[in-house]
């Protein structure tokens, strides 16, 4: 099912209408040459994050549905998912090729945690207390590095 179809079970057609153009009228132009983007969204329009948001939802529900084994929990942001596993490395390493089959240009990827993992900008660490409902975690911060460069003719002080 394309973007369009899937917007179509949200809105109504007059929007829809506004969708179709805003989503497959998209022409860019590269080295003095212009040319029209042919598949996925618009990068930098304001509908993109929220049609992709709609498709991935979608997306995500059928293959989570149609696996044989099922993760304890998914949760996404954008293009980061958090899931919990507890089937095993072999049937992990299944379900993550059974989300990259359906779509040629979506694939997933993946990393383990070993003690404690990133997600978004939150360090989770793994209690080996199973039966314990809280998960200890921690924010994580990148230290912005700002460097600013005057002409030294400027009169800036």
């Amino acid at each position: 099912m394309d973007s369009l179809e899937i917007l179509g079970h949200h809105f109504e057609d007059d929007i829809l209408t506004l969708f179709k153009h805003v989503l497959t009228s998209t022409y860019f132009c590269f080295d003095g040459q212009f040319y029209e983007q042919l598949d996925g969204v618009a990068m930098g329009s304001p509908l993109s994050p929220v049609t992709v948001n709609f498709f991935m939802e979608d997306f995500v529900k059928k293959a989570i549905e149609q696996a044989t084994h099922k993760p304890v929990c998914w949760f996404r942001y954008v293009d980061d998912t958090f899931v919990i596993w507890p089937h095993g490395q072999e049937k992990l390493r299944e379900f993550l090729n059974h989300l990259s089959g359906p779509h040629n240009k979506i694939q997933f990827t993946m990393e383990t945690e070993e003690g404690h993992l990133l997600f978004l900008d939150i360090d989770i660490y793994r209690k080996a207390d199973i039966g314990n409902p809280h998960i200890p975690i921690s924010t994580y911060t990148i230290i912005p590095i700002t460097i600013l460069l005057t002409n030294n003719q400027s009169s800036f002080p």
